[in-house]
């Protein structure tokens, strides 16, 4: 059966691979995309290769317009520590097309934790994007877009602060659906991404004259990315299918120096090259009235160059130069799903297998490689993961539950070992393991009457090396409790997070951007919240979080740095204390 859906309606945003550079969320505004969608473990091939975790898109809902018009969307956010934020989305359309523009400014200066003390953490960034779309019927989309941002930020676990988050796309996408026969839609994607982020230690603190880096010094690095995707989709009876292929290539340069600015003299040393051309297939086929069967596939020929002359801190020549690693990556999955009979009850059981490529900062960040190879980048194997994943969902009028958990075996896992005892800092050795991961998620909804609904989640997850150590970097027991009520004028929310202590840890054990420090303690925090809608077009919310002032630190955290007064040992970074804001978001 075909999907119910009037020609396109969704735009979404390229699956594009960012450098670790940034965060991606750095460029993503949630309030102006209309949803997230979440497949968890590899149970789907269609986004790019290695989504062993899973896979993270924003979406946007086509723009329609029946006639000329004007859709606006904004708010205004202040909180303590100096938070504020603004958000501005303007569309103006006609049945023949769109112009959109999205633009938020963001800030907060360093904020206290639940002991009074100072993290310094203050940031601030802007973004702009805009899109042009030809929409000369129901069917046919053609958009050209256009984005822009910077930002900076202070770093209590680093030697160095993020002091330019610059970044520069452009995209072009065509769709066009109401094909005759079994073709229903084809999309054709197209993207060139551009990164560069400096970090220094003169910026948004002072030199520590007896820290490691005593003198001012700057390191400048720069991704640049471009790639596109074509694919077409199929109905065949019970049978849906989509099938295509993406493609991308990248460049890695840097330059780095001492003394203040002095790296904009430098000249620019590119020191990697990346491509990747894959190959996909995905389908859904009705098997019954109430079961379905979702399997694809996809191959990918990936590669990288080193074109590194020195490697390592002492800068030694790299018996690598000029090689080119080349990889063929496989992934497949299949999951069945079934709708209970006159229950509104749903299961799946999956099994799917990545493999993924390593990433620059894991080919070229370690100071050393496996055992036996004379740096990471040549002794690196892929991480291959097969993982089976289950999960069932219930729904009524009054009440929402569901499960999921996942079991898995990830041949050679790329973990990271760090000796902390160098005089220039940790030194990190790059190599594989085995290992085996397990965990459950489960969570309920209760609507007791109208307007009212209170919810609990829970949450944990658990690795094991093969050599019985614990994995590292594997997240607590965590649960939720919420409560709230909304009749559409007034609304209120409370939630409880609670979170266990975790023991089981590979202290000086983790990966490319964080290790394990040791147990950690659990903590519990408790924050509230409360909206009005004033009319159709503003609605003002406000809220306290962590509203007891709880000094707490996550498990998952990076040691702070001696140049905020943090002492050698590890010692992790606490979150938050207090924290009250008050926004007030506009829809026309």
């Amino acid at each position: 059966m075909a999907p119910d859906r009037p020609g396109l309606p969704r735009t979404t945003a390229p699956a594009l691979k960012r450098p670790r550079i940034d965060n991606a969320m750095s460029y993503v505004s949630p309030e102006t995309y209309d949803s997230l969608v979440v497949v968890k473990g590899p149970q789907t091939v269609l986004w790019g290769p290695g989504a062993s975790a899973g896979t993270v898109r924003f979406e946007r809902d086509r723009e329609v317009f029946d006639a000329p018009g004007v859709r606006l969307a904004g708010s205004l956010l202040g909180g303590s520590f100096d938070r504020n934020d603004q958000v501005l989305d303007v569309t103006l359309g006609a049945p023949i097309g769109y112009a959109r523009v999205s633009a938020n400014r963001s800030e907060s200066g360093d904020y206290e934790d639940g002991d009074g003390r100072t993290v310094g953490s203050a940031w601030k960034k802007w973004n702009a994007d805009v899109a042009l779309g030809w929409t000369p019927d129901a069917d046919t989309l053609l958009e050209l877009s256009a984005g822009f941002g910077d930002g900076e930020s202070r770093y209590a676990t680093r030697g160095m602060d993020g002091t330019r988050f610059d970044r520069e796309n452009l995209g072009f996408r065509f769709e066009k659906a109401g094909f005759n026969g079994p073709l229903e839609d084809i999309e054709f994607t197209a993207f060139h991404n551009r990164a560069d982020h400096v970090m220094d230690n003169y910026t948004l603190r002072d030199p520590n004259p007896d820290g490691m880096m005593p003198m001012p010094m700057a390191s400048n690095v720069e991704r640049t990315t471009s790639g596109g995707r074509f694919a077409a989709s199929w109905v065949l009876d019970s049978l849906e299918a989509t099938a295509g292929v993406d493609a991308q290539d990248s460049r890695h340069r840097r330059r780095s120096a001492m003394g203040r600015g002095a790296y904009l003299a430098q000249p620019w040393i590119t020191d990697a090259r990346f491509a990747n051309l894959g190959v996909f297939g995905e389908g859904t086929w009705d098997i019954a009235e109430r079961n379905r069967l979702v399997a694809g596939a996809r191959v990918d020929r990936a590669s990288a160059d080193d074109e590194r002359a020195t490697v390592g801190r002492a800068a030694m020549p790299n018996p690598t130069a000029g090689v080119t690693r080349k990889e063929t990556l496989v992934a497949g999955f299949a999951r069945f799903e079934q709708d209970a009979a006159n229950q509104p009850l749903t299961w799946y059981a999956g099994i799917g297998h990545t493999e993924r490529m390593p990433d620059y900062w894991e080919l070229f960040s370690a100071d050393a490689g496996p055992a036996g190879y004379p740096n990471a980048f040549s002794g690196l194997d892929t991480e291959k993961t097969t993982q089976l994943d289950v999960g069932l969902q219930y729904r009524t009028k009054r009440v929402d539950a569901w499960v999921s958990a996942y079991a898995g075996r990830i041949d050679d896992f790329i973990l990271f070992r760090y000796d902390t005892g160098g005089m220039m800092g940790p030194a990190s050795t790059a190599t594989n393991i085995d290992a085996r991961v397990a965990g459950a998620e489960l969570g309920v909804e209760y609507r007791p009457r109208e307007f009212w609904k209170v919810g609990a989640t829970l949450a944990h997850a658990r690795g094991e090396q093969d050599s019985g150590a614990a994995l590292p970097q594997m997240p607590p027991l965590e649960g939720r409790l919420t409560l709230g009520r909304d009749d559409g004028t007034w609304s209120y929310g409370a939630l409880l997070r609670a979170v266990a202590s975790q023991g089981r840890v590979a202290p000086g054990d983790g990966n490319v951007v964080g290790r394990d420090l040791g147990p950690s303690a659990g903590f519990a925090t408790v924050s509230l919240n409360a909206g009005w809608r004033v009319n159709s077009l503003v609605q003002v919310t406000a809220g306290i979080d962590n509203i007891f002032d709880r000094a707490y630190s996550e498990h998952l955290n990076l040691a702070g740095n001696a140049d905020f007064g943090y002492p050698a040992d590890p010692v992790r970074i606490n979150e938050p204390g207090r924290t009250a804001w008050l926004k007030v978001n506009l829809t026309y």
